[in-house]
């Protein structure tokens, strides 16, 4: 049995879906309440191959919400990360997808050194990132919808906002290795993390957000947007494709552009519809088929029966790893969202 991590992205969205999946109790707390309110399994999933194999699997929302970070709760954040990996495993499941916020906490606190959760000792063998999947499916969308619209990557400038992170690095060295990008810009705070990048791959430039922009046929986000922060659409070549790979997705609504074409970065399509509730309650637009490609590595992974933490620390990410788990994407029904 497969295992999805994941929470809501506001108190307001939490609230509203408390509603709908019958926890009246849930619905009018406020984020005192959040803070100390345990884990849950909300629904039960089951996914068929385009083999033919059945897989079942459990969602466990972990009750974390954004707000809990903006507010510095963060003794209340690791809680939640921790205890909702405890009911997982408590509950049998073999593998668990760390989704949305919740692996970035895990590994931004340091969270393994934390392996005893009451009377739990967790096995991190059975929890995955989902990081590899994610950047191999956001590195099938550069490739795939930039030939949509007509963007030769031979000839195109790519920039990655967030590329020393564990994702931005792993797309960074796939387009290195795999396609023919003529250029690539990287983007991220930490200088010298990017030198490191810089001298790993032996090219790209580094730059700042709003001069690299301008510049970019493509842009791959996977950074947190800081704040204060906005894009200026008509700075933006035409035509120019965004693939927006943080959550929750919201560039899509910032910008509204002719010739700017925004798409929901790290999302797979199935090719058979997914038996839950889960993916209408966070708004996809095909909720029967639609997916975060970090929890598709958990259902790949019970398919391969590879229970094993795939996608763990940051910066392991190779691109072996991203063809292995795409043989295993395209072999089980699973594509890249497009435009």
């Amino acid at each position: 049995m497969f295992g999805l991590i994941g929470h809501l992205t506001s108190l307001e969205h939490a609230q509203a879906v408390a509603q709908e999946l019958g926890y009246p109790e849930y619905a009018d707390q406020g984020l005192d309440f959040w803070c100390s309110a345990p884990p849950q399994i909300v629904d039960s999933i089951i996914v068929t191959s385009i083999t033919g194999q059945k897989i079942e699997g459990r969602y466990v929302e972990s009750c974390f919400l954004p707000e809990m970070l903006a507010s510095r709760r963060i003794k209340a954040a690791t809680r939640k990360v921790l205890n909702a990996m405890a009911h997982a495993q408590k509950h049998g499941i073999n593998i668990t997808a760390l989704g949305g916020f919740s692996s970035i906490i895990f590994e931004n606190f340091k969270l393994e050194q934390f392996s005893q959760v009451r009377n739990i000792k967790l096995d991190f063998e059975r929890f995955t990132t989902g990081n590899t999947h994610t950047a191999y499916i956001l590195c099938k969308q550069v490739e795939e919808a930039s030939k949509q619209l007509g963007i030769d990557l031979s000839k195109a400038t790519v920039a990655i906002c967030g590329a020393t992170g564990d994702i931005g690095s792993a797309v960074t060295r796939w387009l290195d290795a795999k396609t023919d990008v003529k250029e690539l810009l990287l983007i991220a705070r930490d200088q010298e993390r990017l030198k490191e990048l810089q001298g790993e791959l032996g090219r790209g430039k580094i730059m700042g957000l709003t001069e690299a922009l301008p510049l970019a046929d493509v842009v791959v986000w996977v950074a947190s947007m800081p704040k204060g922060v906005e894009i200026e659409a008509t700075t933006l070549k035409q035509p120019c494709l965004l693939i927006d790979g943080g959550y929750p997705k919201n560039l899509a609504t910032k910008i509204q552009h002719p010739g700017v074409y925004v798409l929901n970065g790290g999302i797979v399509e199935h090719s058979l519809d997914i038996d839950w509730k889960i993916m209408k309650i966070v708004n996809m637009d095909v909720p029967g088929r639609q997916l975060f490609a970090c929890f598709a590595e958990s259902m790949l992974l019970e398919f391969e029966k590879l229970y094993t933490n795939f996608s763990w620390g940051r910066n392991q990410i190779t691109v072996d790893k991203m063809e292995q788990i795409g043989r295993v994407s395209l072999k089980h029904g699973f594509r890249p969202l497009l435009v």
